[in-house]
């Protein structure tokens, strides 16, 4: 999720000029022809427009409302030290008094307020990273926040499993040395319920060692699906197929880990795309919602990267790449994950805003289910939208993307029949959105501004988001 050092408005401004931007599914940008550009459809109203915040703040639909449930350096962790910066992918899990939440913090070097080390919890007293549990009540009240893991770097996104725990991913390839006494590039395993079996964190380092994002998992095999966030050559989407006769639950892939073996327990494969018989270098090839690529699984030579990066292992023609690759979430019997976007400047072979493909695992395919074109006007609210991250599929339809691109930053939803709208805009700052994510009832969903560091509560009139373009300056009713 970390952004990349080169300006993506600088990018946009010298590599796509003459483009012309679009928004989502069933809408295409120039690149697949004129005619199908002046065809789409506008973005869909979904539950209104915003109304600005008094508090300067978040803006939301009319009817909708937020509660700060922590703030970096403002509230306190049951530790007495401050909550810690950047919060960034969380998870959501039903608790005996509301919610439950493991909220990630992507911290990688001086930020203010790091994850304390706390004695048990730290897996690398020289890395500041980590997560916190936050307990929620039923009306949506912080109850209690504390440290669940620590001592690891850059903890961007991540999932969660079908047995109820969150795997925590570090986005980054630190070796040892220095301050770190330890590699890093790991995920890690925390329990929302159990303090104890967060005790001496073990990397599960079966599922590689590379920039992780986030991860989905197979209710039903227990294969584990992974994104890569990285350059120079572009990242690879995995799969990590459990060893025979496993079975996921609680400690179980912690115990697999401590296995003599553990290391390199099951199989760790990078995806190699195919159209025809003709081979996809790139995700970027695809510009079309509904482009449906058959996938094969390619092993992985040496996962834990120990003189080659694991990206750095493969030629152009042996997988298939993607600039950004970054949330994902199952549902629907597959996994969704997103590319955040891509330019021609770092070896993409089109130029877009954003991807969002769904891998199905029963017919071994990915598709394409969302496009955004790019964005030329990212400080307008104009309906242009860039740069999804995190997502999570929404149980009244469609998904929810967190942006992070240029400009303006939003949560954006996309209806199930393939229109964006905004569902919430961040009118603190630039910072990007993070870790949105739905309580199990429904009725409130979490999420994060990364800078300075808030998660917040979003309550309102949820239903089916409204799917009508925007005709007028009189905002659509939810239906």
């Amino acid at each position: 999720m970390t952004s990349s050092p080169i300006s993506r408005r600088a990018m946009l401004r010298g590599g796509a000029a003459g483009a012309l931007g679009i928004v989502v599914a069933g809408n295409l940008d120039v690149i697949a022809g004129p005619a199908a550009a002046r065809a789409a459809a506008r973005p869909a109203v979904g539950y209104g427009e915003l109304v600005p915040d008094p508090a300067g703040l978040l803006a939301l639909p009319p009817g909708f409302s937020y509660t700060i449930l922590a703030q970096a350096g403002v509230t306190l962790l049951e530790s007495g030290q401050p909550t810690p910066s950047d919060a960034d992918g969380t998870g959501c899990f039903l608790g005996r008094e509301g919610s439950v939440l493991v909220n990630n913090h992507e911290i990688g070097g001086s930020e203010p307020f790091p994850v304390p080390a706390l004695p048990g919890l730290t897996y690398d007293p020289g890395a500041r990273g980590g997560t916190t549990t936050i307990e929620v009540d039923a009306q949506g009240r912080p109850l209690r926040e504390y440290v669940s893991l620590a001592g690891t770097h850059n903890n961007c996104a991540g999932g969660i499993t079908p047995w109820g725990t969150w795997l925590s991913c570090e986005e980054t390839e630190q070796k040892a040395g220095g301050r770190y006494l330890k590699d890093h590039g790991y995920t890690f395993e925390v329990d929302p319920h159990d303090r104890a079996a967060n005790q001496d964190p073990v990397p599960l380092k079966f599922l590689g060692r590379y920039a992780h994002e986030a991860v989905a998992v197979d209710p039903y095999t227990h294969s584990i699906y992974l994104t890569e966030d990285a350059g120079g050559p572009n990242g690879l989407y995995f799969r990590w197929t459990p060893p025979a006769g496993f079975r996921g639950g609680k400690g179980a892939l912690r115990a697999l880990a401590q296995r003599p073996d553990g290391d390199t327990a099951g199989s760790l494969q990078a995806m190699k795309c195919f159209l025809g018989s003709q081979h996809v270098a790139d995700l970027s090839e695809a510009t079309t919602p509904g482009t449906r690529y058959k996938v094969e699984w390619v092993d992985v030579p040496d996962r834990d990267a120990k003189t080659v990066s694991v990206r750095k292992q493969f030629t152009d023609e042996q997988v298939t790449r993607s600039r950004k690759l970054e949330g994902a979430w199952w549902a629907d019997g597959g996994a969704y994950f997103v590319a955040s976007f891509a330019r021609h400047s770092d070896g993409s072979t089109n130029e877009h805003d954003g991807q969002v493909w769904f891998y199905d695992p029963r017919t071994e395919t990915v598709t394409l289910k969302t496009i955004f074109g790019v964005n030329q006007n990212p400080d307008e609210e104009a309906g242009n939208y860039d740069g999804p991250d995190n997502i999570t599929v929404s149980p009244y339809g469609g998904v929810i993307l967190a942006e992070d691109g240029e400009g303006l930053s939003h949560l954006v939803g996309v209806t199930a029949e393939g229109k964006a709208y905004p569902l919430a805009r961040n009118e603190l700052n630039g910072s990007e959105f993070t870790g949105p994510t739905f309580s199990a009832d429904g009725q409130t969903l979490f999420a994060c501004i990364q800078s300075p560091g808030f998660v917040f509560a979003i309550t309102g009139p949820w239903g089916r988001p409204s799917n009508a373009a925007l005709a007028s300056t009189v905002p659509a009713r939810p239906v």
